[in-house]
C-alpha cells in the first residue's frame, strides 16, 4: 500500500470517484490507499459536492509549507509510549474529520478528539491553546458547546484551574441526553396532532413522526443501559488473551 501524501493524479482520481457517485471505500480501494485518507481528504477540502482536486492540492502545498514555516513552540509535543508523532497528527485528523461529517462543527471536533487521545483524557484551556494553535476565544465557545451537549464535564485541580474532562461515561451520558431530546421532540410533534386537527394530513404526518422518534428514543435508551458496563471493561488484547491461555 503506498504511503506518503497524496499525488495531484490520486486527487483528480478521487474527484473523479465522487463525480460518479462512489463511496470513500471504493474510491480509497481503487487508489490502494485507507479509506481514512480519503475521507480526511475530502473532508478538508470542500465536502463530497464542493471537493476540487487542483484546489485541494495548492491548499494541502500551503499548508506543508507553513509547517516549515512554523515557530518552535508550534511543533508536536514529544509523544510518551514512543509514538510517532506524524502518525498521531494524522490519526487527530481522521477523528475530527470524522466528528465533523457526524456534524460536531469543526473546532468543537477538534477539542474533543484533542481530548480524546490524549492519555489522561482532561486538558486545561491553556493546554488546549497550545496544542492546537487558536485563541483562547476559540477554546472558550468550544468547550460551552461540547459541555451543554454532555460531551465533555468540567473539574477543577488542586490550584483551583479548570480541566475539561472526557472520560468513559461521559459517552453514556451523551447518548442519554440525546435520547431526552428526541423524545422531547417526539413529545411536541405529538402536541400539534390536536391543534392541527386529528384527520388532517398535518396531524398525520406529525404523528408518524411522534411514533417514530420515540422508538429510536426508546431503543437508543435500552441499547445504552444494556451497552453501559463496555465502557468500564478493559479490552482483551491479542497479547493479554495468549497469555491468559499459557
Amino acid at each position: 500500500m503506498p504511503g506518503g501524501r497524496l499525488t495531484q493524479q490520486e486527487r483528480q482520481q478521487i474527484a473523479l470517484g465522487l463525480a460518479d457517485g462512489l463511496a470513500y471505500a471504493e474510491i480509497a480501494r481503487r487508489l490502494d490507499r485507507p479509506t481514512s485518507t480519503v475521507t480526511r481528504e475530502v473532508m478538508r477540502n470542500g465536502g463530497p459536492t464542493g471537493y476540487r482536486a487542483d484546489l485541494a492540492h495548492r491548499a494541502t502545498e500551503r499548508r506543508a509549507r507553513r509547517r516549515q514555516a512554523a515557530p518552535q513552540g508550534a511543533e508536536a509535543p514529544p509523544q510518551a509510549y514512543g509514538r510517532d508523532a506524524e502518525a498521531v497528527r494524522e490519526y487527530e485528523e481522521t477523528l475530527t474529520t470524522v466528528m465533523m461529517q457526524s456534524g460536531t462543527p469543526k473546532m468543537m471536533a477538534r477539542v474533543l478528539a484533542c481530548l480524546c487521545i490524549s492519555d489522561s483524557g482532561s486538558l486545561t484551556a491553556a493546554e488546549l491553546v497550545q496544542r492546537l494553535q487558536v485563541s483562547p476565544a476559540s477554546i472558550s465557545k468550544a468547550v460551552a458547546f461540547l459541555d451543554e451537549q454532555g460531551l465533555i464535564r468540567r473539574e477543577r485541580n488542586e490550584r483551583r484551574r479548570e480541566r475539561y474532562v472526557v472520560d468513559d461515561d461521559v459517552w453514556y451520558q451523551s447518548m442519554m441526553a440525546s435520547a431526552r431530546s428526541t423524545a422531547q421532540v417526539a413529545e411536541t410533534a405529538r402536541q400539534g396532532v390536536g391543534i392541527l386537527g386529528r384527520d388532517t394530513p398535518a396531524a398525520a404526518r406529525l404523528e408518524n413522526i411522534a411514533r417514530f422518534l420515540d422508538f429510536v428514543s426508546e431503543s437508543v435508551t435500552r441499547a445504552a443501559d444494556q451497552a453501559r458496563e463496555v465502557l468500564h471493561t478493559k479490552p482483551v488484547t491479542t497479547t493479554g488473551s495468549a497469555e491468559q491461555k499459557l
